[in-house]
């Protein structure tokens, strides 16, 4: 859904380079922090979201705001007030970065709900220093899914999303060489081309076109060159330019002769839909899939402005929306106006770490809370979490779902070979 935002262009730059002033300053500021993880913060948990709430994905992390603060506004947890503390952040590194070193000087519990694979890869690092637990962000990315450190994920990974989309579409007749990708020029998109390279190469892809996504994947620096190296196109994070990544494919297609029938995404609502709408106005018929992650309800509103919404397919790491499991439902009820697959994650975090925060034994720390968590599996109305599989996932969730005029719906095998005939 879309989010009001009343913020100029003047303001924001101002908001930017305050933070990165003050960051300088409240680094240096002491926090007590006890050996066993706990911090003092006398008569409250003070959990912070580091996340996009003005810009061009402002939707993503507005959407996680208000599912947090529905699932955990008015919660105490033996005795100690639930308090939330949300810092702005543009889905800009450098400024996260800041965002978190405030964060960690007022001595903030756990990052809850941080949002994005860029992000999530700039303030890791910060937040491991200072010993506080990393959980719930809204990223499938394996960067936080390799068991080391305090680190919690609801969510299924990146690879998991891509692999229930290409074990449909495999079963449904495209054959490897006629799937391409469109994603991010950082390191959120290519989270996304490594989960497609694991899955291609179950699918034994021809190598030749394994080692254009090696090619594309050890190319280092900031948004440097990956177009016209392989059946890939790249965008530039935070920006609507969609044409040198979809010339990257037609290229591609012109140089071997092979044809794009799937197009894999990896990227944000704004610029995904804007290249699904340019793809439609050059006659292209691809079905384009997009991760959990893109938005799925300003992705919807955007392909419905352009009049693009046919043959997308998305999937999804939370119950589609007209579910009727408990959680969906207390979710709807509460979030209201604002209920969608966003802030239904957002709610399912806030939800889930309650639920943990409550059953701790003994003092509530943050060792206590990370034995919690190894030790956790719940029902989380309707939802199964279990974390004692890893550690570090409590959900392997994934719905292959398909835009519909009435939102979204589960796609079978039979819808898929419709759309690719």
């Amino acid at each position: 859904m879309k989010y009001n935002n009343q913020s100029n262009f003047f303001t924001k730059i101002l908001s930017v380079c305050l933070a990165i002033i003050s960051g300088v300053f409240v680094a240096c500021k002491p926090v007590t922090i006890q050996s066993n993880g706990e911090v003092r913060n006398k008569g409250s948990i003070k959990l912070a979201s580091i996340l996009a709430l003005e810009g061009q994905e402002e939707a993503l992390g507005n959407g996680m705001k208000a599912g947090l603060e529905a699932a955990l506004k008015d919660e105490t947890v033996k005795g100690k007030k639930i308090k939330l503390v949300f810092k702005n952040d543009y889905y800009e590194p450098a400024t996260a970065i800041q965002a978190a070193k405030e964060a960690i000087a007022e001595r903030i519990f756990l990052a809850i709900g941080n949002v994005g694979t860029p992000t999530a890869k700039a303030t890791l690092p910060l937040l491991a220093k200072s010993k506080i637990p990393a959980v719930g962000f809204f990223t499938g990315a394996e960067v936080l899914r390799q068991g080391k450190g305090s680190i919690v994920n609801y969510r299924a990974s990146y690879v998991q999303e891509i692999a229930a989309t290409m074990d449909l579409a495999l079963r449904a007749g495209l054959t490897p060489r006629e799937i391409c990708a469109y994603v991010q020029n950082d390191s959120y998109g290519m989270a996304g081309l490594s989960g497609l390279k694991q899955v291609m190469e179950r699918a034994e892809a021809d190598p030749s076109i394994l080692e254009t996504y090696d090619r594309i994947l050890n190319t280092i620096g900031d948004r440097p060159p990956r177009n016209n190296i392989g059946p890939v196109g790249v965008y530039t994070r935070n920006t609507p330019y969609v044409k040198p990544g979809y010339d990257s494919l037609k290229d591609w297609e012109e140089k071997t002769g092979d044809r794009c029938r799937l197009v894999v995404t990896a990227g944000s609502y704004s610029n995904i839909a804007r290249f699904a709408k340019a793809s439609r106005e050059n006659g292209e018929t691809w079905i384009i899939s997009a991760l959990s992650f893109t938005g799925a309800d300003d992705f919807k509103l955007d392909l419905e402005e352009y009049g693009a919404t046919d043959k997308i397919i998305m999937t999804q790491v939370v119950p589609l929306l007209d579910s009727q499991l408990p959680i969906v439902r207390e979710a709807a009820e509460k979030l209201k106006e604002n209920f969608g697959y966003v802030s239904l994650e957002g709610y399912i975090v806030g939800r889930m770490v309650l639920k943990i925060l409550n059953d701790i034994t003994g003092k509530i720390n943050r060792e206590n809370f990370m034995q919690q968590v190894a030790n956790s599996r719940f029902n989380l109305g309707g939802i199964e979490i279990d974390f004692t599989r890893n550690g570090y996932q409590g959900s392997n969730l994934v719905i292959v779902s398909y835009i519909t005029p009435s939102g979204f719906l589960i796609l079978d095998i039979d819808t898929l070979e419709r759309m690719i005939e």
